[in-house]
């Protein structure tokens, strides 16, 4: 296999639009080849040079194609994914990876049986807000942790017509935003003892949640995954807590702003947070606060992650069994909330 790897795009989307397309051109190592999508005059005007097929089995037969990236729709992630394994593609998929436990399960069953690697993209480990808070954590600078805020709020009043917003499997903000902030706990913490979630609808005209609360218990330490869709004046991104002090961070990282705005990725600047945290730690009794600017954030890292693993080089940027977890969480998450109680994830 050649050091310069094909990749088959399913969905040309917001997603696969704005995030897959211009991420894997700008990854090393990486050139888009198809793009799997019923308006091949949207793709070429953007995509010159690629080549277009209006259904994903006709790309998933090229044998030019190494990797296979899904940004469909989530409902239809593990049927696009074993097919695509099991005709000998790479894969990675867009998150949620599948809609239950058990589609996931079989999804890395695929990838076994094909002797290929199915992963997930999980971009905000590249965030660097969240690369930031881990060099924290890391050194100690925060003592023991035992509090963890970890809010993605939006102001939406209006519910959009498309199919995250409709009545599915994977809809919802719990499958949207959920993933991220559990798969970024589960990076720092591992899997916790129990989790007690609240999820809702608190728009209107929502069919689906639009809100989640949720508590993940690890011993002493509490974590908090926050979403809504109502939140006019947002509080901070992360606020952690521990014996040694405290981390509050504000705004989002900038790269999906970037990407909407058609920056491309690796352009001057890019990944630098001009709104870095604050910590603040206890000096001879006294609060002293500073600036805190960690890494800065590239999400094409998890391709190069995925490029490297494909090649012998390395490990997947999402492991099948961090894959696996995230999904025991999300869906120990919907039972909590179904029953109102806390749930051990299994």
């Amino acid at each position: 296999m050649a050091d310069s790897l094909n990749v088959a795009l399913v969905g040309y989307g917001y997603v696969g639009r704005v995030f897959h397309a211009p991420l894997i051109s700008h990854t090393a190592g990486l050139r888009l080849h198809t793009v799997v999508s019923s308006d091949a005059d949207k793709v070429l005007a953007a995509l010159p040079g690629a080549h277009v097929a209006a259904d994903p089995a006709t790309a998933f037969a090229d044998d030019a194609i190494d990797l296979v990236v899904i940004a469909a729709p989530n409902a239809v992630h593990a049927p696009l994914a074993i097919a695509a394994l099991e005709t000998g593609r790479h894969v990675i998929v867009d998150k949620p990876f599948t809609t239950t436990l058990e589609e996931a399960r079989r999804v890395v069953a695929a990838a076994q049986r094909a002797d290929r690697i199915a992963s997930v993209f999980q971009n905000r480990r590249w965030d660097a807000d969240f690369l930031a808070l881990r060099a924290l954590i890391d050194e100690g600078a925060l003592g023991d942790l035992v509090e963890l805020h970890s809010h993605f709020d939006r102001f939406r009043p209006q519910v959009p017509d498309r199919w995250r917003e409709r009545a599915g499997a994977g809809a919802g903000l719990w499958f949207d935003l959920g993933p991220h902030l559990v798969d970024q706990a589960l990076q720092l913490f591992g899997m916790p003892d129990a989790i007690q979630a609240d999820i809702a609808a608190q728009r209107a005209d929502a069919v689906v949640d639009d809100f989640f609360h949720v508590v993940l218990r690890y011993g002493r330490l509490r974590v908090v995954l926050h979403a809504g869709a109502l939140v006019a004046a947002n509080g901070p991104r992360f606020a952690a807590h521990g014996t040694g002090g405290s981390f509050v961070k504000h705004g989002l990282d900038p790269q999906e702003a970037a990407l909407r705005e058609g920056i491309a990725p690796g352009a001057p600047g890019w990944g630098h947070d001009r709104q870095p945290g604050i910590l603040t730690t206890i000096v001879d009794d006294a609060p002293v606060s500073r600036t805190f600017e960690g890494p800065r954030g590239d999400y094409r890292a998890c391709y190069a992650a995925m490029r490297d693993a494909i090649l012998g080089r390395g490990e997947a940027p999402v492991t099948a069994t961090q894959a696996l977890d995230v999904m025991r969480v999300l869906e120990a998450g919907l039972e909590s909330a179904a029953g109102g109680r806390a749930i051990a994830p299994g």
